[in-house]
């Protein structure tokens, strides 16, 4: 069987996979946010934190919930890191310097999980699994609450109320997140990843000299990353590392949980605005971009130019021989068309075509299929613009779901898709323009370039990837990257919490015969181009500098 073929069996597996989970998991998470009824564990939680599930919140109290408890996160999670050296099971690590304390705690909280450290050399067992796979779970559940609110926002009419966020943070983690993680982690034990808290141990002889490795929870922390499209990984080889991804089919399984969660949301938005149709033209859109941006990965790299790539098939530098360049360039779509940051291979080894698709996937906004909760909202967004576009060329007040979208509207939405691009096209020109920031660059050109590019749309965009090839771990970098995984993550919930609240105090407004199907392929296939266009239009100047020119090059 060639490679290529392996490569499309093994998408057409995923797909079947997808679709057969699409329907239940999305009437579920649809009952989960819509149920009155609470379960007992989730009123000790409420007890113990103080809320009042019941009561219902507008807007800016919604987002005050948001904030405060991601503030809490951050700071809870930075003095871990600060303390570590006096906590038990440090496995003698020290504590983490400042900058480099800060970085993580807003990576994590973020739901970016950057990485510009060693974590197999810096994180003990209590950091790893009290502090940071606690956050790959509730800020998983935060953006999952935030997608649900601005959902109320269209299914409600003549009220302010998006329900209540520690309900929905409560629902999300302990009845979606959870019993799935459980699951998963026990096929990935099954599959041989590792699951103790072992301290550290020599493995055997290595050039000479003695390698040692320590254990961890790593299959528990392994399957929440990838359903919570969180990303940061337990070692430092991240998804590439046997005791994280043991096989081809591990591979494929956590690939699955990137995507099943996003997925399926767009039913839990078809189902909770009464109309599924709806929900299947997100899906639509979504797959397209996903299947289009895998195919495109998948011919830059086993198309690349040279003798030496010609006779091993592709381009195998950077990738693991046990999942080859297909289930490589799968993975690389999967984790950059979604907030999730895992790599199973080496970013800067790929084509410089294919590291542009890297990119590209992240600055669409991470909304094909995106991350959990983030992509849902962000392709809602999209989908007001481009309901706003048809209606300026019909010279029609444009509609979304019964609801006018008007100046207030259009504003929001406007600054939602501004706040990123600003922050990854003024970090990158900041770190370009200084003299200190370019000394991290390992590469310079086009590639040196691509590197700083893609470390802030990672960041910003609250994916948590690296291109590698530049050390990240400075107080500059630490601290600029930081500053942007909290605005890129932050600013836009309250662009998405105010814009669910003026579409909640509206009135539904009737179908008529001039009224855009937004159920349609035709509306699916606008969305598509608006997408592709706005990005396409804020980005290319700064993607021509860097992949495109080191691809057109080579």
């Amino acid at each position: 069987m060639s490679p290529v073929t392996a490569g499309v069996l093994q998408m057409l597996a995923l797909i079947a996979a997808l679709a057969l989970a699409y329907r239940p998991l999305g009437d579920h998470m649809a009952r989960v946010y819509s149920s009155e009824k609470h379960y007992r564990p989730e009123k000790w939680i409420y007890k113990v934190i103080g809320a009042n599930p019941s009561a219902e919140m507008r807007w800016p109290a919604y987002l005050r919930a948001v904030l405060a408890f991601s503030a809490v996160s951050l700071l809870f999670l930075y003095l871990m890191q600060r303390m570590q050296g006096s906590l038990p099971g440090s496995l003698g690590f020290s504590s983490i310097d400042p900058d480099q304390a800060f970085n993580t705690a807003a990576s994590f909280v973020a739901n970016t999980n950057w990485q510009s450290y060693y974590g197999e050399q810096a994180m003990g067992h209590v950091v790893q699994t009290g502090g940071l796979a606690v956050q790959n779970f509730v800020s998983a559940a935060v953006g999952m609450a935030v997608a649900v609110a601005l959902v109320r926002g269209f299914s409600r009419s003549r009220t302010g109320e998006l329900g209540n966020f520690w309900s929905d943070l409560v629902r999300g983690t302990v009845r979606i997140l959870l019993p799935i993680s459980v699951i998963g982690a026990i096929v990935l034990v099954a599959c041989g990843a590792i699951q103790n808290f072992a301290g550290i141990h020599e493995v055997g002889q290595f050039m000479g000299g003695t390698q040692q490795w320590n254990g961890g929870a790593v299959a528990s922390q392994e399957v929440i990353k990838e359903l919570g499209t969180n990303g940061g990984g337990y070692f430092n080889a991240n998804s590439a590392h046997p005791f994280e991804n043991p096989s081809p089919f591990s591979n494929l399984f956590e690939v699955f949980l990137i995507l099943v969660i996003p997925f399926a949301m767009t039913r839990t938005f078809g189902r909770m605005v009464g109309n599924l149709r709806q929900g299947y033209a997100i899906l639509a859109t979504m797959g397209v971009i996903w299947i289009g941006f895998t195919a495109l990965m998948m011919w830059t790299e086993f198309a690349h130019h040279g003798p030496a790539f010609e006779v091993s098939g592709g381009a195998m530098e950077g990738k693991e021989t046990r999942y080859g360049i297909a289930a490589s360039s799968i993975f690389s779509v999967a984790t950059t068309l979604t907030s999730t940051g895992a790599v199973n291979s080496f970013h800067s080894s790929y084509t410089g075509l294919g590291g542009g698709i890297q990119l590209l996937g992240m600055q669409l906004g991470e909304i094909a299929p995106g991350g959990v909760g983030s992509g849902l909202y962000g392709m809602l967004i999209m989908a007001i613009i481009a309901v706003f576009i048809a209606g300026l060329m019909v010279g029609r007040t444009p509609e979304y779901l019964g609801k006018k979208i008007s100046t207030r509207e259009i504003k929001l939405a406007a600054c939602y898709i501004l706040i990123t691009p600003a922050l990854v096209l003024c970090f990158t020109a900041a770190a370009m323009a200084l003299p200190t920031p370019g000394n991290s660059m390992t590469n310079s050109g086009a590639h040196g370039f691509s590197e700083i590019l893609y470390a802030y749309t990672s960041g910003a965009n609250n994916n948590g990837s690296a291109f590698a090839g530049l050390n990240a771990d400075t107080q500059w970098f630490n601290s600029t990257i930081g500053i942007a995984m909290l605005l890129g993550r932050f600013l836009p919930m309250v662009f998405v919490l105010a814009l669910a609240g003026s579409l909640a105090e509206q009135k539904p407004v009737p179908e008529t015969a001039g009224t855009l199907r937004t159920d349609k392929p035709l509306y699916a296939g606008l969305l598509v181009g608006t997408i592709l266009i706005i990005t396409g239009l804020t980005y290319f100047p700064a993607l021509a500098l860097g992949p495109l020119a080191e691809g057109l090059a080579s």
